[in-house]
């Protein structure tokens, strides 16, 4: 027997601890009889570090060589540590900042915060895309801030809502990459619950 990949694990540990059936109400406004909630993977001792090296080579399989990594607080937060954590131990350090919803309404009164170097190769990454409007919000405070965008990624794209779409044209001419889809999460979900 083969041991599971970096990226299958991930996928199982999705599949096991965030894939939920039921009846709920997105962040989105949007209905859905399922629910994955990443935070209970990315915050996940293991999957922090299995998250990590998934999105770290995935940009380094798509020759994105960013000097930083971030995304819309708080479902990037996880995401962005994690990479950060790898890429340093891989001794090719990916920095990190973070985009708040708004501008801090005191200090320094900031929107992106950590990393903070206009004109570098950034990549966006989130943790579930359905409509891809905190992506999109990401992609345009990032820009507004002054980074170039080398590419976005998202660990789950739930294949809905046309969000897929919304974020490739915002993200133009960087490319955007799920990292899985809905349908590879309820696919290893039902694999896991028949084993």
């Amino acid at each position: 027997m083969t041991s599971l990949s970096t990226r299958e694990r991930l996928l199982n540990l999705i599949a096991g601890n965030s894939f939920r059936l039921g009846s709920f109400t997105l962040s989105s406004g949007l209905k859905s009889d399922y629910y994955i909630d990443c935070r209970t993977t990315t915050l996940h001792a293991e999957g922090s570090e299995l998250t990590g090296h998934v999105f770290f080579n995935l940009f380094r399989e798509q020759n994105w060589h960013p000097q930083a990594v971030g995304g819309l607080t708080m479902g990037a937060d996880p995401i962005v540590t994690a990479v950060t954590v790898i890429s340093s131990q891989a001794g090719q350090p990916v920095h990190g900042f973070l985009v708040r919803k708004a501008e801090k309404a005191h200090g320094m009164g900031q929107r992106v915060e950590g990393f903070q170097q206009k004109g570098a190769k950034v990549v966006i990454v989130d943790d579930v895309c359905t409509t891809g409007g905190s992506t999109i919000q990401a992609i345009a405070a990032a820009r507004e801030f002054g980074f170039n965008i080398a590419g976005v990624a998202c660990l789950v794209e739930r294949e809905e809502a046309g969000g897929r779409a919304a974020v490739e044209q915002a993200a133009a001419p960087a490319r955007f990459i799920p990292i899985f889809t809905s349908s590879d999460i309820k696919a290893a979900h039902l694999k896991l619950k028949k084993n």
